[in-house]
């Protein structure tokens, strides 16, 4: 058992995720419980997660100081190795601010670094405060330009530090790190493990069962992987009991209903219901600006369709979404993390529904939910399709959503999409899509002043969304959406290209 402090880190249940991963045994913790559940478990090794706290903040999250000599290997990330500088002496400080990808160098040999054969490699950062002195006995392994604590360790008592996060995609040897602490200093024996389909599947049929073996679900279904996966695993739980419904917002990528048609009704064997009700939603988002109404107000009225879809069918008492855990800690999904935004199927569902949850994707990264579709037989067509956001091209129009501006917005999004597959990036990308800012420029069409609005263009890799980085074009490819943008959408003056990682960025901009 590997024990991991959760103080809030976008990222906690992903080192979980990675140490699971191993064949290893993971709970995940609140720092008051700390010691408790250390004494109840048998812990080979404890974690301290990173969090959006300063550790000289008032009330900021803290352990007991006993953890430390327990003679239990310990491993401080970002906040956690702060925070360990702190109760054993050292000072930390608010220093450099670092978001995203920095180099580190290898400067001393650590069981942290065991057969990570570069002397320099990139990693993932994310941090306000520094350690700018060392606890007794820790000595400095890793730095960058910047920050010279950048990884230690005290290796007579086993405890680490690193201020980068290994458990993130984007860091280069990261999972290699938390295998050496797991394998090489906490004594584990590992074994690779793999998620299974047929597991969740009776998860959920016993789930149902529950209330009844002709209770049914209902599921709010897009089209897109995940809900697409959900609603594959309840349908072989529950056969003719689903019902997928197809909310046609008018807020989805254009092709959508044809596409929703063909997956279940061709590839699942079970026939959508469509409801057509874009009008309830334009109306629904009127006057709305900022992001998170817009995310509510479509939340709401998502509840409201299907609790009067519902109430067609005998029996339904479930609610099947295809939320993911990259949605759920966004939406603050743990004490102490941070709220960054509501997402309309975690944060923007009303308190009061008269449908139970039922989310089989809900601990799973967007890696991991592909992976079962495959194992369920989901084509290839139909797994590598980009992920698209719940409340679609709502939140990629900065502003009102007026139904001139939706139209521009899904005819910009079509072309990005067409010239990404023409020019053959469309696999080799995780998102591409553009966003109607809602700041006009000027440009010259036909000799003529326009006064248009600007066009931001969003295209990464990634592969669980918890980290990401801008996907370096060609500038041909870049050249071609911008020229037919600006010439085929109307209004349009120019287009931008964003070049933010993630972190500091969202993957969405609002």
């Amino acid at each position: 058992m590997i024990c991991i402090v959760d103080f809030g880190s976008q990222t906690t249940h992903l080192i979980g995720r990675r140490i699971r991963d191993l064949g290893i045994d993971v709970a995940i913790v609140e720092p008051k419980d700390t010691l408790k559940r250390i004494n109840k478990d048998k812990t080979r090794g404890i974690i301290l997660s990173g969090g959006p706290a300063s550790v000289y903040e008032k009330g900021a999250p803290t352990v007991s100081d006993k953890i430390f000599s327990l003679g239990i290997p310990v491993l401080g990330i970002c906040y956690g190795w702060q925070l360990t500088a702190k109760l054993l002496g050292g000072k930390v400080i608010g220093g450099h601010r670092e978001y995203g990808p920095t180099n580190v160098v290898i400067a001393s040999k650590s069981a942290l670094f065991k057969n990570v054969r570069a002397k320099e490699m990139t990693v993932w950062m994310s941090h306000g405060d520094e350690v700018v002195e060392l606890p007794l006995g820790f000595d400095y392994h890793v730095s960058t330009p910047s920050v010279k604590a950048a990884g230690v360790g005290d290796f007579d008592r086993k405890i680490f530090g690193v201020q980068f996060h290994p458990e993130v995609e984007h860091t280069q040897e990261g999972k290699r790190i938390l295998r050496n602490f797991v394998e090489s200093v906490c004594g584990e024996t590992v074994s690779e493990k793999k998620i299974r389909a047929q597991t969740l599947i009776d998860e959920i049929r016993t789930a149902i069962n529950r209330k009844g073996k002709s209770v049914g679900a209902i599921a709010a279904v897009s089209g897109g992987v995940d809900s697409t996966v959900a609603a594959a695993i309840v349908a072989r739980a529950i056969g003719k009991r689903f019902i997928p419904v197809f909310c046609d917002n008018g807020l989805m990528r254009t092709g959508t209903r044809e596409e929703v048609r063909y997956i279940f009704s061709d590839l699942l064997q079970v026939d959508p219901v469509i409801i057509d009700c874009k009008r309830e939603f334009l109306t629904a988002l009127k006057g709305l600006t900022d992001p998170e109404k817009k995310r509510i107000a479509i939340g709401k009225l998502y509840i409201k369709i299907f609790e009067a879809e519902a109430k067609r069918h005998e029996g339904i008492a479930f609610l099947i979404q295809g939320t993911i855990y990259s949605d759920v800690i966004e939406s603050q999904g743990t004490r102490h993390a941070s709220k960054i935004k509501s997402h309309h199927n975690v944060g923007g569902l009303p308190s009061r529904m008269r449908f139970d949850l039922l989310e089989p994707n809900r601990n799973l990264y967007k890696d991991e939910v592909r992976e079962l579709g495959r194992q369920l037989g989901l084509p290839p067509e139909v797994l590598s399709k980009q992920p698209f956001p719940g409340p679609g091209q709502a939140i990629r129009i900065i502003g009102e959503v007026t139904e001139e501006r939706l139209a521009r917005q899904q005819l910009a999004d079509r072309i990005v999409l067409q010239v990404i597959r023409e020019e053959g990036w469309y696999d080799r990308v995780f998102q591409s899509f553009p966003v109607m800012t809602g700041v006009r420029t000027t440009a010259v069409k036909g000799d003529g002043r326009v006064y248009g609005e600007l066009v931001g263009l969003r295209v990464y890799d990634s592969s669980d969304i918890m980290t990401a980085g801008w996907t370096h074009l060609p500038y041909g490819i870049l050249q071609k959406i911008s020229s037919r943008i600006v010439n085929e959408v109307p209004d349009v003056s120019r287009v931008v290209y964003d070049i933010t990682t993630k972190p500091p960025a969202t993957m969405e901009w609002e």
